[in-house]
């Protein structure tokens, strides 16, 4: 199982590198469509939808999120912000004003039309946001990536060492408080060294800002994986598909990316870029 991991994530990384820097921003927009299809038909089988609405669901948010991407000037042309900013606002909305009492009270996705409406909101901003940051710059791209990976690998190690405290153990008991304080201390380090790399002449209120800045975003990646983890328990499933060995499905890889990438993207928006 360790070596179908490690292979595995060897082949995603390889792969994501080339399509990040060698395709066109069309070809880089149809890419991040056809992610948000495959975890769209992943959605569906969470939500307990059947085999033909599955398919029309992932179709229609792959091509939503192509015609959206096209009508914001992503792919070909300048970023409209008053087309993007919508989906951001809604994902901002959906990850910091729904998300803490959905986990609390362990909300189900109930009937389809609801199971439709945030399935949209969950996979076509973060979808966005990929295509939104590339077209920006591919390196900042992958330095948010990059943040939420750091904080997984550094959850996982720290709360392997020191975890006793349990985070939410009716939704996911092998994550700890401790490995939560672990994710958010390797995100600090890496995200500082980013930051003073990139901003040579950060004034001492930008480093004040970086700290609760961060240290959110931590917070962000670790309620995306509680969510999927949810949704996985009630539909009495470990992994949302199959389709990486080692690694389970699609949703598995970008739950964290999903609650992040939107925020992200608002916050680059925010900030004129």
């Amino acid at each position: 199982m360790l070596k179908a991991r490690v292979i595995t994530a060897l082949l995603l990384l390889a792969g994501l590198l080339a399509a990040l820097f060698l395709l066109p921003e069309a070809g880089w927009l149809v890419f991040c469509a056809l992610l948000c299809a495959a975890g769209a038909w992943e959605w569906g089988g969470l939500a307990a939808f059947s085999r033909a609405f599955r398919g029309f669901f992932a179709l229609l948010a792959g091509c939503g999120c192509v015609l959206a991407g096209v009508a914001a000037g992503l792919g070909d042309g300048a970023v409209q912000p008053a087309r993007l900013s919508p989906f951001y606002l809604a994902s901002a909305l959906f990850w910091l004003g729904a998300i803490p009492f959905w986990l609390a009270r362990k909300w189900r996705l109930g009937n389809r039309a609801a199971a439709v409406g945030v399935g949209f909101v969950v996979l076509v901003p973060p979808a966005l946001a990929l295509a939104h940051l590339r077209q920006l710059n591919p390196w900042v791209l992958l330095a948010v990536m990059a943040a939420v990976w750091v904080a997984d690998i550094a959850a996982y190690f720290s709360g392997r060492a020191f975890g006793r405290h349990k985070l939410a153990p009716g939704i996911s008991p092998g994550k700890t408080w401790e490995g939560a304080a672990g994710a958010v201390l390797g995100v600090l380090v890496f995200g500082s060294i980013v930051a003073f790399a990139v901003m040579k002449n950060i004034s001492p209120g930008q480093a004040a800002l970086l700290v609760p800045a961060l240290a959110g975003f931590t917070a962000l990646s670790i309620a995306g994986d509680l969510f999927e983890s949810l949704l996985k328990r009630q539909a009495g499933v470990k992994d949302s598909g199959a389709i990486l060995p080692g690694h389970g499905g699609i949703l598995d890889r970008i739950d964290s990316l999903t609650s992040t990438l939107p925020l992200a993207g608002l916050a680059v928006l925010l900030s004129g870029c």
